[in-house]
């Protein structure tokens, strides 16, 4: 359990990420009333030109790079320059901002493929998608082969993300997404109660801030490494996607397609290498 402040949010906290809640608390036979902290989802929908999208239930805060960042690993768009206008607007009769509104220059789009192509739940990022193959089939290439990072330097990234994942602190319900350099250093991070959706605010963040592709930059994940993280991390030019713990077999199947070093199981001070193991340079034994 992590070390809760349930009467205090966090500094730096997006707002509306977090909830109070009153709850009963069980422990060896004592029972005691305290108010808890709670991870917000809510839907957000994305819409283009006017058109919906889809709707993903996200934890609120940076949707707009949540939806750039959709678009992008999505295969909607290929940089930011597509993107002509990007904004949150209040959702109608809820007081609340849970649409982003997009305008897209320079890029096909049909209102009513998209709809039938698209549905994202906070569990999978590619339910709904009409077929896995069209993922496949968009051109992603194979990342950056130069760039390494260290065994013993992978195994510090854990601690470094969990420390800095300041929402989860309080409500122990968010995964993070967060990149890191060679060295070690972490630059990046955010939390959402979709693993796909943290991806996507990191990966949304750095298009819209010129940042891509991340050729030099590895990204860790809470949980496990699925297929659609992998697709995520192949669109923005990641060649190190690691985990804490198990990818799928279609993640793996996919990164060995494309060359992408694939980790899992990243704890204490052992890892998994399940594609492109020459990225960590591990040391054989004899």
């Amino acid at each position: 359990m992590p070390d809760r402040k349930p009467n205090s949010a966090p500094a730096g906290v997006p707002e509306r990420s977090i909830q109070l809640t009153q709850v009963t608390e069980w422990n060896d036979g004592v029972t005691r009333p305290y108010d808890d902290s709670l991870a917000v989802e809510e839907p957000l929908e994305i819409r283009i030109q006017g058109h919906p999208l889809t709707v993903t239930m996200r934890t609120p805060g940076h949707d707009r790079e949540l939806a750039a960042g959709f678009l992008l690993t999505e295969g909607l768009i290929d940089n930011a320059d597509q993107i002509s206008d990007l904004r949150s607007v209040p959702t109608p009769g809820s007081g609340k901002h849970n649409t982003v509104e997009v305008d897209l220059r320079g890029c096909e789009f049909d209102p009513a493929q998209m709809q039938r192509n698209f549905f994202a739940a906070s569990s999978c990022g590619i339910c709904g998608k009409a077929s896995i193959n069209a993922i496949r089939q968009r051109g992603l290439r194979a990342p950056n082969p130069g760039f390494t990072v260290a065994p013993e330097i992978l195994c510090t990234l854990p601690d470094k993300l969990r420390a800095a994942q300041t929402v989860f602190t309080s409500t122990g319900g968010l995964h993070a997404a967060a990149l890191f350099n060679a060295a070690g250093d972490l630059l990046f991070l955010r939390e959402d109660i979709g693993r796909h959706n943290a991806v996507d605010k990191v990966i949304g963040w750095a298009l819209l801030a010129g940042q891509l592709p991340l050729d030099q930059h590895l990204l860790l994940v809470s949980g496990r490494g699925g297929f659609e993280i992998v697709q995520k991390a192949l669109a923005a030019g990641l060649p190190i996607l690691a985990s804490v713990s198990a990818p799928s077999s279609l993640a793996v199947q996919l990164a060995r397609e494309l060359g992408l070093t694939l980790i899992g199981f990243l704890r204490g001070r052992r890892f998994v290498l399940y594609a492109a193991a020459h990225r960590c340079a591990p040391r054989q034994l004899p």
